[in-house]
């Protein structure tokens, strides 16, 4: 079947209600019933939860064959915790036939890739696929389709049941031995935990891995003791240093400099841009970078953000510690800056789940009082959809994240890439995987001009009463493929290796193993 995108869905996925991706509001309104975690009753009182080693905690929690774990990567490629459980599920304890629903994966989790190989690991749930993993992944070595959600999409799934998670290992960097827990407060520190407490509050069993135990009560808590089985106390669970990424730094580059200001300039020229406005950055740098250029129309017009949301990095820490910005609304920290920040500002830097931030099922998540949201894209083509996911090679290198959700929530989503990238058109007529949908997005700037989405009547006279030019798409997309050359088509197979899930739960698109070269 074919969804509101113009990809085909293959019938076989379209079981036990699943539906194609009709359209940004097509779920609006739509009620659902809660699932629930199987919680075993406290029956006794207990001085402690900790427990002595990982295995313990596991087979307390009964382990077992064909289940599903979870965890979250708030030390992005300085975990350690994801890694350590599943050596002790697949090497000590023999376990196999696994499914992993983490928030993301990357290259810490490398050894995952080998269980994947090994038949271990038979399911992949996550926003985000990088590394050996989704090269194996996508050379179909995974035994079910991985399914891709955003990060607003992942606690829809978990709260309607459709994601049921037996054991989830959060990763603390403080934590009591009653199982109250946070990202700060410890000797390797991550910030906000907000992507762990869907799976706190509906896994069946929760175990709280951290290096460093404090006395109790560790309050106020990102997860508190009343979710949590068990405590595991370990000599490490990350390496904060490598929280930081090189996506994540903030660009010097000139052409991406110059992106950046006329992101600003966008934005400062629609009605959304007034005393108490919000906003949030993608984690690519030129996206980054507007930050510093909204300073100065701040300034100039004598207002304030109202907040900032979503992922956090030093940039914006310091927009409030100028007094620019009201509020941060954390989901995730990019940097140690953000992370101490966190830590030392809990009145004005507040910490949030990714319900509140993003999930399109409950009853007000936060994307949907966003203003502006300055993004990064892979590609784009001429029907403004925009892929975070597969690399030119249709291979899983990416993460949907917050984009879908932060694009379908805000009044205004610009998308920032430069034209080319090496010898790859960025814009072009038809993108290798829809992560973001075209109706989602506003405005394109790069590094060769600016288009406006059609359907955006009222942006266009606003760019054109600021004097600032712009173009069509298809015109951007013709200058990519100028300097480039069109690419040639990617070759397919008919195993579907991943499944993207809109964030409302409907499909979105479909991964198909790529064909191999023939030398």
């Amino acid at each position: 079947m074919k969804n509101a995108v113009g990809r085909e869905i293959p019938d076989e996925l379209l079981t036990g209600g699943k539906e194609v991706y009709q359209g940004k509001f097509y779920m609006d309104g739509k009620s659902y019933k809660k699932a629930g975690a199987t919680v075993r009753r406290a029956e006794k009182p207990q001085a402690s939860k900790v427990v002595g080693s990982i295995r313990e905690a596991c087979e307390k929690c009964g382990a077992h064959d064909g289940m599903t774990v979870s965890f979250h990567h708030a030390f992005r490629n300085g975990d350690y915790v994801t890694s350590m459980v599943m050596k002790v599920l697949v090497e000590e304890m023999g376990l196999k036939d696994l499914t992993v629903a983490t928030t993301s994966l990357g290259s810490a989790q490398d050894l995952l890739a080998d269980y994947i190989e090994e038949g271990k690991i038979i399911g992949v749930q996550s926003s985000g696929v990088r590394g050996r993993i989704g090269e194996v992944i996508s050379a179909g070595k995974l035994k079910t389709p991985a399914i891709i959600r955003s990060h607003g999409g992942r606690p829809r799934a978990i709260e309607t049941g459709e994601l049921s998670i037996d054991i989830t290992f959060i990763a603390a960097s403080a934590a009591d031995d009653y199982g109250n827990a946070n990202g700060t407060g410890g000797k390797n520190n991550c910030g906000t935990l907000g992507y762990a407490v869907a799976d706190a509050r509906y896994a069946n069993n929760v175990v709280v891995v951290t290096d460093t135990l404090v006395p109790f009560p560790n309050m106020p808590a990102a997860i508190p003791s009343i979710d949590v089985d068990y405590v595991v106390v370990v000599d490490e669970i990350g390496d904060p240093k490598k929280i930081g990424t090189k996506e994540a730094r903030v660009t010097e580059d000139p052409r991406n400099l110059m992106m950046a200001e006329n992101c600003a300039k966008i934005m400062a020229a629609t009605p959304y841009f007034k005393d108490g406005f919000s906003f949030q950055t993608g984690v690519g740098g030129p996206s980054l970078a507007v930050n510093r250029y909204l300073e100065d129309y701040m300034r100039e017009r004598g207002i304030v953000m109202g907040f900032a949301l979503g992922g956090m990095g030093g940039n914006i820490c310091d927009l409030m510690d100028k007094g620019l910005v009201r509020k941060l609304l954390d989901t995730q920290d990019f940097d140690t800056k953000a992370i101490a920040h966190l830590a030392a500002h809990p009145d004005k830097h507040l910490e949030i789940s990714t319900s509140e931030y993003a999930n399109p099922a409950n009853k007000g998540a936060y994307v949907n009082k966003l203003d502006f949201v300055v993004l990064a894209a892979l590609e784009i083509d001429t029907d403004f959809n925009v892929n975070v996911l597969t690399g030119s090679d249709g291979v899983l290198r990416g993460a949907p994240g917050g984009h879908p959700d932060t694009a379908a929530g805000s009044k205004c989503c610009i998308i920032v890439t430069p034209l080319v990238r090496g010898r790859m058109a960025t814009v072009c007529k038809k993108v290798v995987t829809v992560t973001t949908p075209g109706d989602c997005v506003d405005v394109l700037v790069t590094d060769y001009g600016i288009a406006v989405n059609p359907a955006r009547r009222d942006l266009i006279e606003c760019l054109d009463a600021a004097g600032i030019a712009h173009t069509t798409i298809e015109a951007l997309q013709e200058k990519a493929y100028s300097l480039v050359g069109e690419p040639d088509e990617l070759e397919w197979e008919d195993q579907v290796i991943a499944v993207l899930e809109a964030r409302d739960g409907t499909i979105l698109d479909v991964v198909r193993k790529i064909k191999p070269l023939v030398l």
